[in-house]
This record gives structure tokens, sequence and C-alpha cells, in this order.
């Protein structure tokens, strides 16, 4: 059961997040409200450190990053906001996750933090499959759904500027370069893939590969 000491950082972890999402409200034009990429990694990891589910705490990171990546998309289709700034401050926020992923599991600091999740050398993530494939005992359905379309929706919504892009432009696109943009996209198809069926992920990744080609094919073929 989480302290009322855990329960307020949490809260103010939300509420510094949902400052720099609406910062633009507060001071338009300025670029701070990328940070909400960044501390919404905070109150997401508090809720793993505090003792919840592992796979609830990323489902509310992704959640999060969500509406971040809504916001911008809709700045973006407005010609306000750039893609490639939405692009950097989702990396670094996925780095500054993975930096913590590797300290607050750690002996010295909550080691409780380790339960369900499977070491990467010095980094823990959630240990859903087994080594045949299979779901773990202590993997709840309804969490597990909800983390891997959390999960799918986010993958979505950083591709969909990209296509949207080069939908709209005029310029010829070669079929080198559709293969090369289809290729930065075999980390996060191979991650989604893993998600959704583990280790077997591979075929899937290949499959996602190509239908993604196909697109660009289509929407370039005017081009």
């Amino acid at each position: 059961m989480a302290d009322l000491g855990s329960i307020i950082v949490a809260t103010t972890f939300f509420i510094i997040y949902g400052i720099f999402l609406f910062y633009d409200w507060f001071r338009p034009g300025e670029k701070w409200g990328f940070l909400a990429y960044v501390t919404a990694v905070l109150p997401a990891d508090t809720l793993w450190f505090m003792g919840f589910d592992v796979l609830i705490a990323y489902t509310v990171l992704f959640m999060l990053w969500n509406v971040c990546l809504i916001r911008d998309l809709l700045f973006v289709f407005r010609k306000d906001r750039e893609y490639d700034d939405i692009f950097l401050f989702l990396i670094l926020g996925i780095i500054v996750h993975i930096i913590l992923t590797a300290i607050l599991p750690a002996p010295q600091v909550n080691p409780k933090m380790q339960q369900n999740t499977a070491p990467w050398g010095f980094f823990y993530f959630p240990d859903v499959y087994t080594a045949t494939y299979g779901i773990q005992s202590w993997v709840d359905p309804s969490a597990l759904l909800a983390f891997r379309l959390s999960a799918t929706f986010m993958v979505i919504l950083v591709i969909m500027p990209m296509i949207v892009d080069l939908k709209e432009s005029e310029e010829h696109i070669s079929l080198l370069a559709l293969v090369i943009i289809d290729a930065i996209f075999i980390l996060p198809f191979l991650w989604l893939a893993y998600v959704w069926v583990g280790g077997l992920g591979w075929p899937l990744t290949f499959l996602f590969a190509v239908v993604l080609l196909i697109i660009l094919l289509l929407l370039t073929r005017e081009k």
C-alpha cells in the first residue's frame, strides 16, 4: 500500500506533466511544451516505484506520450510545429525512461521493482513471455491488453505524420528513399511485434515492414 508521501509525489509529477502538456496555453510559440515527453516518465515510473503492476505503469507512460503526440500532431497539421521536434523529444523521453529502468530497480534503490521484470544488461523490462513464448502466470490479461493497445496506438501516431508528409509532398521520391524510410521503422515494428507475440515477433515485423512499403508506394505512385 502506497504511503501518503508517495501519493503526493506522484500527484505532483502528474501536475508537472500537465503544466508542460498545456504550456502553449501559457506561453504560445515557445518550445518548452515538448518537455512533456520527458516529464511523462516521472509519474509513470513513480507508480512503478510505488509497487503498481509494471504493465500498468508502462500503460500509463504510453498513454501520457500518446496525449502529447495527439497534441503536437494537431499543431503539425496546422503547420505550427515540426515533426522533427516531436520525434526528437519522444526519443529523449524514451532514453530517460530507459536510464531510470537501470537506476530505480537497482538493489541499492528499490529491488522490489525487479519483480515481474527481466534484466537486459543493466536495465529491467517487463517479463511478459516464457521461454516458449507463452504468457507468464503473473500477467493480468486486461493489463496486458491495455499495454498492447496503448503501445500500438503510439507507434501509429509516430508513423502517421510521415505518411501524411509523403502524401502531400510534390517532390519525386525514389524507391531507394522509400526503402530507407521503411527500414527506419524496423525497430519500432520489431518492438511492437514483440509486445504482441513475444519472441516470434520477427515474422510479424517483416510483414509490418512490407505492408508499410506497399502503403508508401501507393501514396507516392504519382510523384
